[in-house]
């Protein structure tokens, strides 16, 4: 399994931007599917991003547009760039990775065998 560490959540305010990182250690994860998750208070953790090996890229509904998810497999690290926040993406958002070939949805937490512990993003009105 590929360990994954997040980074670079925090407080800040409606329309703001922040971009979290996930460094993965133990493999490489070029060969990897790279999702964001997140968990907001009191609801169940739902599907953010993806990033494929192939280098395709998608998005929730609630995110398109706004957030966007790229890697560098130099470095081992996926990040996240969110633009214009909102205070419904409060959340814990997680790193989740999955080397090919995947079996499942993308769009599904159970997909993805490797997890970070979460980085906490606050977005006040």
């Amino acid at each position: 399994q590929v360990q994954l560490v997040e980074s670079g959540g925090g407080l800040v305010q409606a329309g703001d931007s922040l971009r979290l990182s996930c460094a993965a250690s133990g493999r490489t994860m070029s060969s990897y599917a790279m999702g964001w998750f997140r968990r907001a208070p009191g609801k169940e953790r739902e599907f953010v991003a993806l990033s494929h090996w192939s280098g395709g890229t998608y998005y929730a509904d609630s995110v398109k547009g706004r957030f966007s998810i790229s890697r560098d497999n130099a470095k081992n690290t996926v990040y996240l760039q969110m633009n214009s926040l909102k205070p419904e993406d409060t959340a814990v958002y997680y790193c989740a990775a999955e080397p090919r070939p995947v079996r499942g949805s993308f769009y599904y937490e159970g997909t993805f065998g490797s997890w970070g512990r979460g980085t906490q993003v606050t977005v006040s009105s």
